[in-house]
């Protein structure tokens, strides 16, 4: 059985506001999908550097937990949606 979740306090809401909006436009979303696909072991930047390598990677602690966030309000606390209607598996 699993606890009942938490409501938010407004500072985790306010990050998670952050955070939407750190991806908020198109090409910052496509940069996220390509650091998602390339997870865990990240993408390295177009940037031209000498002996050293910039590696990009995506944080996901921070999208599991804005994730979390969004199906516990719409998933099980208020039954927005159905949890099967937004979890697929894909092959």
């Amino acid at each position: 059985m699993t606890a009942a979740p938490t409501r938010k306090t407004p500072e985790d809401v306010a990050r998670f506001a952050d955070m939407f909006a750190a991806m908020g436009t198109e090409p910052r979303l496509r940069i996220m999908q390509l650091l998602l696909s390339a997870h865990p072991e990240g993408l390295v930047v177009g940037v031209r550097r000498e002996s050293t390598f910039l590696r990009y990677t995506a944080n996901t602690e921070s999208l599991q937990g804005l994730l979390q966030f969004l199906y516990a309000e719409c998933c099980t606390r208020n039954k927005a949606v159905k949890p099967t209607e937004i979890v697929q598996i894909r092959k």
